[in-house]
């Protein structure tokens, strides 16, 4: 990392000799030049950083483990959970309502049921991952 800062340093005091030698008419093109330097730094970094994310990705996969049910998945199992919960509340009041205590079982019994399929889903009966053809494809 600090060979690389180094280089940009490097060229940011040629380009600043190069504005005092050639005079202010050149500074927006020196300034063009040298942005147009650091974003290719920043590229290369970007496209280096991908490249491992989905080499670790694949290595993931290759070693038989699920992707994506960390802390990447978070989010999304979070605000399932929050929604269900809050989506809970009318539909209890409207399953007792119109029929009783059957009414606010079958209400939860559904609720738990879209829980269970979202965190199952994926899986056989026996909580094996299945393999899907999107799985084999590049």
């Amino acid at each position: 990392m600090e060979a690389r800062d180094h280089e940009l340093t490097k060229e940011l005091d040629a380009t600043l000799h190069a504005r005092r030698e050639l005079g202010a008419e050149y500074e927006p093109a020196l300034i063009e030049s040298f942005l147009e330097k650091v974003e290719q730094r920043m590229d290369a970094t970007v496209d280096r950083r991908v490249r491992r994310h989905l080499a670790e990705q694949r290595m993931t996969v290759a070693r038989g483990a699920r992707p994506g049910r960390s802390a990447e998945n978070f989010g999304e199992r979070f605000g399932l959970g929050i929604i269900t919960l809050v989506l809970a509340i009318p539909l209890s009041a409207i399953g007792a309502v119109n029929a009783g205590i059957e009414g606010l079982f079958v209400t939860w019994a559904g609720i738990v049921g879209v829980n269970a399929v979202y965190a199952f889903r994926g899986r056989g009966l026996l909580g094996r991952r299945e393999k899907a053809e999107s799985d084999w494809e590049e």
